[in-house]
């Protein structure tokens, strides 16, 4: 499964839809300006929020929590003593599974990964199109909201880690 994302999805307080491959609008992304943080919804194409995402309040390092129907789904953060390359760590609410992001983020080139596998892909490589950039769900019982909520976060996180808030 593959979605096409905009660049501009990070301007928070916009609207944005993600299409899939043949062009059809798949989740709809509505930020929410005038908060005291970051957040927006994923909203299915019949206005459902399939996800919640926001900015952790009072951490340490930078935090965006992902919540589904009101519980926590998951907690992303920049990984200590990533020295190379951009890597964040996706704590999932289970409390023992955890999904590895690695790559160049501000690039949009990157992968998720669960314990060595391959959950998604995210690439501005195959595509032709200005400022977008997939993500390539490539496992079939992979979560797609999830895997595009958290690719948005952390290219949140690295861009504000640079300095390029909207």
């Amino acid at each position: 499964m593959r979605f096409l994302v905009r660049d501009r999805l990070l301007g928070f307080g916009d609207d944005y839809w993600i299409e899939d491959d043949r062009g059809n609008k798949v989740f709809l992304v509505d930020g929410k300006a005038m908060r005291l943080r970051d957040t927006f919804e994923l909203k299915d194409t019949q206005g459902r929020v399939l996800i919640d995402i926001h900015q952790k309040m009072l951490a340490l390092r930078d935090t965006m929590v992902i919540e589904r129907s009101g519980e926590p789904l998951a907690t992303i953060r920049r990984k200590r003593l990533s020295l190379l390359r951009n890597h964040y760590r996706v704590s999932l609410a289970d409390g023992s599974t955890e999904l590895d992001v690695s790559g160049k983020i501000l690039d949009r080139e990157f992968a998720v990964e669960y314990d060595g596998e391959l959950l998604a892909v995210v690439s501005r490589r195959w595509l032709h199109v200005r400022e977008t950039y997939g993500v390539d769900v490539v496992r079939d019982d992979a979560d797609p909201a999830l895997l595009i909520a958290v690719a948005v976060c952390v290219i949140h996180l690295a861009e504000k880690e640079r300095g390029d808030d909207d």
